[in-house]
This record gives structure tokens, sequence and C-alpha cells, in this order.
């Protein structure tokens, strides 16, 4: 007699005390020290990421490590709590390398991690906020597309997201997985004016440069395609963030700002767009946490949730972004007020880790559907 087969888990999708209480610690920390003028200032400067509130973030709140076990050097968290993070710093949209080091470049690690050695070395120092690392690929590079872009260590990567400012390049090659260290010898790293001011992209040349063989090519393309999954997946986080604050804001705005003696919120027109956008808000809350529920759980479903997520939330972020420029009128058009840093990240991030398109085409393939 055949078992009866286990129905699927339920994706939790509530936000436990401790992911609140996270949430409540993060916020607190980015509105001392990542408040709207100190971004502005940042994006103005030659250096925008203050090390100061990286150090406050990974190693005062342990951000840096949620996602690493505790007996190599992390907090022993999951993705849900990285989520949470990501969340707030899209509400801010502070400059900080978190996506980069923090997720993919840790998860990268931790698929090679397993027998020690030199990875599980650098997690460690990653763990603790001591050092920073990027996965030396294109920024819009999808789950889909792990290929080593370069042969050996010597080539051009263009495009790779908070290189200028990483102590560690995870360099992939058909050689294997290389640690490179940023200021090695044979290392170019050539800043680019991005459209994002807040999150620096360069390009990468090496020239006879060395480094530590981390892995072999085979494992080197299992273990980026991790990585960006988890950086796809949990970008939905950062991208809900985005569109929360912007409905948020354009909300609280409209109620203030008054036209024919009346609030503007008051007209029937803007109520349907600012009901629109909370709908979709709400739905982009559902996708995020169902993919940062379906990678702390490793599940087999985790690419189709990443894949909808990004699907969807990126779309959102950059129409709610653009909602409120639009609705601030005059001033949502002046540098000094922030909605363009939210707009501008909203769309730098439309195509990170892959294109909407990309990803709707990844879940006609997952569904086995024709493509759209």
């Amino acid at each position: 007699m055949t078992a009866p087969t286990q129905p699927p888990a339920t994706p939790d999708l509530l936000y436990t005390q401790d992911e609140e209480d996270l949430r409540s610690a993060v916020r607190a920390l980015l509105a001392d020290r990542a408040d709207a003028p100190a971004v502005i200032a940042a994006t103005e400067s030659d250096t925008p990421y203050d090390p100061r509130l990286w150090e406050a973030l990974a190693t005062g709140i342990g951000a840096a490590g949620l996602l690493v076990p505790e007996k190599l050097g992390g907090q022993g968290a999951s993705h849900r709590e990285a989520a949470v993070v990501l969340e707030e710093l899209g509400r801010s949209v502070a400059p900080a390398p978190y996506l980069t080091s923090a997720v993919v470049a840790t998860e990268t690690l931790l698929a090679l991690a397993g027998d020690g050695g030199p990875a599980a070395a650098l997690l460690a120092e990653l763990a603790s906020g001591a050092r920073t690392a990027v996965l030396a690929v294109p920024f819009a590079t999808p789950p889909a597309g792990a290929r080593a872009a370069l042969t050996s260590l010597d080539g051009t990567v263009r495009g790779v997201a908070d290189a200028a400012v990483a102590d560690v390049l995870l360099v992939p090659t058909a050689e294997g997985l290389y640690a490179v260290g940023a200021m090695a010898p044979g290392v170019v790293v050539e800043p680019l004016v991005p459209l994002d001011l807040t999150r620096p992209l360069a390009t990468l040349t090496l020239s006879g440069a060395t480094g530590t063989l981390l892995a072999d090519a085979d494992a080197s393309t299992t273990a980026v395609r991790r990585g960006l999954l988890a950086g796809a997946g949990l970008l939905a986080s950062e991208q809900l963030g985005i569109a929360e604050w912007c409905l948020t804001e354009t909300v609280r705005y409209t109620r203030e700002r008054h036209q024919f003696n009346r609030p503007v919120g008051s007209f029937q027109s803007l109520k349907h767009r600012m009901a629109q956008l909370w709908l979709e808000v709400v739905s982009a809350r559902a996708a995020a946490r169902n993919a940062a529920d379906a990678l702390a759980t490793d599940s087999p479903d985790a690419p189709l949730a990443v894949a909808v997520a990004q699907a969807y939330c990126s779309g959102v972020a950059v129409h709610a972004a653009e909602e409120c420029v639009q609705l601030h009128g005059g001033i949502g058009m002046t540098w000094e007020h922030p909605a363009h840093l939210y707009l501008k990240r909203a769309k730098a991030d439309s195509i990170a880790y892959g294109s909407a398109g990309s990803h709707r085409q990844a879940v006609a393939e997952l569904v086995e559907l024709p493509a759209p």
C-alpha cells in the first residue's frame, strides 16, 4: 500500500516577535544615522558608505551574520530575518553593502563552507563585519545566468555592485571561484556613475591577478547560482520597503497639502490611485515574504517563489516611486526632497539580479507554461 503523500507546508507570511524586534532596532539605527539629509549628503560625497553606519549595523546589531550558522561565527538566523533588515534598508534607501556582502557573497560562501577551509574562514570574517565581499558578476545577472564571465583571473567585468567599497572580490572563472583582494596587484576597480547613487557600480579589471581558489568550476557554478537566487529573493524585500515608504509618505503629504481649501488627498481621483497602490503593496508584501520563507526553509519551490516575487515586486516599487514623485507635485521634483532617491533605487533594482521579464520567463519554465 502506498503511503499517503504529505501536503506541502503552508508558507508562514507573518512576522514573528523576534523579527519585529529586529525591525525596531534597525529602523532606530537608520533614523539616527541615515535620514534623508544624510543619505543625500552621502550621494554628493566621494564616500557614499558611512563606515560607522556599517559597523553599527553589521557588528552592533549583528546583521552581517544573520545567514551564517553559529558554528561558523554567525547569528544562526535565516532569510526571514535578513529580509526584515532589507525592508528597512529599502525604506530608508540607506547606502550600505548589505545585499551584496551579507546576502549574495555570504550565501555563495555558505555553499562552499561545509568542509571548512578558506571559504569558511572568509565567511567568519564577513559574519563579524570585519570585511565585506562582493560577487564579481554584473549586477543585472539573474540566478539562471550563473556562468563564469572570465576564463581566468584576466579580463573585465562591468557593472559590479559595491566593488568599489569591498575588501574581497569573489571571482567566478572557468577554472573555479577565486577570492581576490580588492587592493591586490593586478586588480583595478574603476567606479562608474550609476543611476542609483546610493549603490555604487564599478568596472573590475584583472590583469595577472592572483587569488585563493575556493572551489572548482562545477561547485563554483552551484554556489554562484545559490548566491544570486538569495540575492534576487531578498531584493524583493528591499523593493517592498521602497514601495511602503513611498505610499506612506504620499498619503501623509496629500493629507497635509491643501488646494481649493481642502486636502488634495480628499479628491476622488487621488484616492483611487493611492488605493490601487495600497493593493499592490499588500500583494508585494505577500510575494516578498513567501520568497524569504521559501529560502529560509530551503523549499524545493524556492526558485519559483523568488521568480514570482521579482516578477511582481520590481514593478510595484517603480510604480510606487513614480506616484510618490508625481503626487508630491513640485517638491517631488527637487533634489532636496528624498523622493528621487527612491525612484532611482527602484529603477536600478528593477534590473538587478534579472529583469521582471527574465523572471516571468523563469516562472513559465518552472511551471511548464508557454512563455508570455
